[in-house]
């Protein structure tokens, strides 16, 4: 008897850190979930988005394209209903499908039929912050009923999830599961967690990089562990439910999450920025596949995830798909992969960036409107961080004379990276000449 494709599920959350996760050093034990995943699975090391904004990275996810290829280059632009997505794919393959929570790519709360990305159940709201609060869920069925959940919003979701788990264990299903959570809730500009969280992690651990610059850290950090934590346990529960179920063994489970959170310490709010911060996302998949891949060094971009998936159940990846499948990479197979994150900056600004292994290099258009404009013919060098000696990213190095190779380097890798991306090849200004006092670079350490 042929082995039935596993089930997909994908555990996407909203503005989570990488350094939440106890793989990347928490102290806090926020996430023996999604570590024990990434132990047992595939853990993407170095995961960065490809857009630092809500709606732009999820249509880079439901699609594998760069959001200057969808359009949505910006909160605001519903998804193009002409293009396909990881819904149509997987259907087309013999899947249900199936999307739950946040989705940020419509017209409407209520999203119409025709905006839900061709998925066959639905339970979502497009903006779940405006419709919901922490502990009173609102979201809408497919045909735009609203549907009170109980719980707090991160339980209440799961719940949902793991009906639909169990409503469709007898055929494979691909399901999308989009959190609002570690998000902040807008109109009360805070992280709300459950009832009694926010006291027990308060004060006792922050990161460098928020130590350091402060912003509203300190206030609201305490609320954003509670929130992180609890996402942890309703990913553990989801893999209970599979486990009870008889499927774990033949699930792919993925975590990720579209951008992360800098607590207004880069600019006036949380994220669209080219800092570790911003971009650096935790990613892990367990199941076929993957269980045993160990932990990958290369730089995966959250494009990478839709043919990642495709890939692993032996569904033929689209030509059109920007974004690259890592499971050769599971497998040890390296060649060709790229040696940088590519990623477009919107809305604060019209900007991109490349990070590789050690150096981060950004630039922004000097008359850009980040909410109107897609793109520019010309930019101006913004950021040069050296990861290896400033991981926190306090000492931007751009014009220094020291480092006037590197930026050299990294220009050319980057506008090479945007023409990949279908971008017209621009003018980058290089940054005003500073000198660079002890700060010295070899020949060896441009290409790094």
């Amino acid at each position: 008897m042929a082995t039935r494709r596993p089930n997909v599920i994908v555990f996407f959350t909203d503005q989570q850190r990488w350094d939440s996760t106890g793989v990347h050093g928490n102290p806090l034990d926020l996430t023996p979930n999604f570590d024990r995943m990434a132990r047992r699975g595939t853990h993407c090391h170095n995961a960065f988005t490809c857009q630092p904004v809500c709606g732009p990275a999820r249509a880079c996810l439901q699609t594998g394209l760069y959001a200057t290829a969808t359009t949505c280059f910006r909160n605001g632009i519903a998804l193009p209903p002409n293009l396909r997505t990881l819904a149509h794919d997987f259907g087309d393959a013999g899947y249900q499908t199936a999307y739950i929570g946040k989705w940020h790519l419509a017209s409407q709360n209520a999203v119409p039929v025709e905006e839900q990305g061709g998925y066959d159940y639905w339970l979502g709201a497009n903006v779940l912050e405006f419709c919901s609060q922490e502990y009173h869920t609102v979201m809408y069925d497919k045909q735009g009923n609203e549907v009170l959940l109980p719980g707090y919003r991160v339980d209440a979701q799961t719940d949902a999830c793991i009906r639909y788990i169990h409503d469709h264990k007898d055929a494979p299903f691909f399901l999308f599961t989009s959190y609002l959570e570690p998000h902040f809730q807008n109109h009360v500009d805070d992280f709300p967690p459950p009832d009694g969280t926010r006291e027990k992690y308060e004060g006792r651990w922050i990161p460098s990089d928020l130590a350091a610059l402060g912003g509203t850290a300190h206030a609201h950090v305490g609320g954003y562990w509670g929130m992180c934590k609890r996402l942890d346990e309703a990913l553990g529960r989801l893999l209970d439910a599979l486990k009870s179920l008889g499927i774990l063994d033949n699930t792919i489970v993925c975590f990720t999450s579209d951008h992360g959170c800098h607590f207004k310490t880069r600019n006036g709010e949380y994220k669209r920025s080219c800092h570790e911060s911003s971009i650096r996302i935790p990613t892990a998949f367990q199941g076929p596949g993957f269980d045993a891949g160990g932990q990958l060094q290369e730089l995966v971009s959250l494009v990478d995830v839709p043919p990642t998936l495709l890939d692993a159940c032996g569904i033929a990846v689209p030509g059109h798909m920007q974004g690259r499948s890592i499971v050769p990479l599971t497998r040890g197979e390296r060649d060709g992969w790229p040696e940088e994150a590519f990623v477009q900056i919107s809305e604060a600004q019209v900007g991109r960036c490349i990070r590789t292994h050690r150096w981060k290099y950004s630039v922004s258009a000097p008359d850009g409107k980040g909410g109107s404009d897609p793109a520019s013919d010309h930019y101006v060098e913004e950021f040069l961080y050296d990861l290896q000696y400033d991981p926190h990213e306090l000492d931007n190095r751009i014009g220094l004379e020291s480092h006037q190779a590197v930026a050299e380097h990294l220009r050319q890798r980057l506008i090479q990276r945007m023409v990949e991306a279908g971008e017209e090849a621009p003018t980058i200004e290089p940054a005003p000449s500073r000198r660079g006092g002890q700060k010295r670079v070899s020949a060896d350490e441009v290409r790094m």
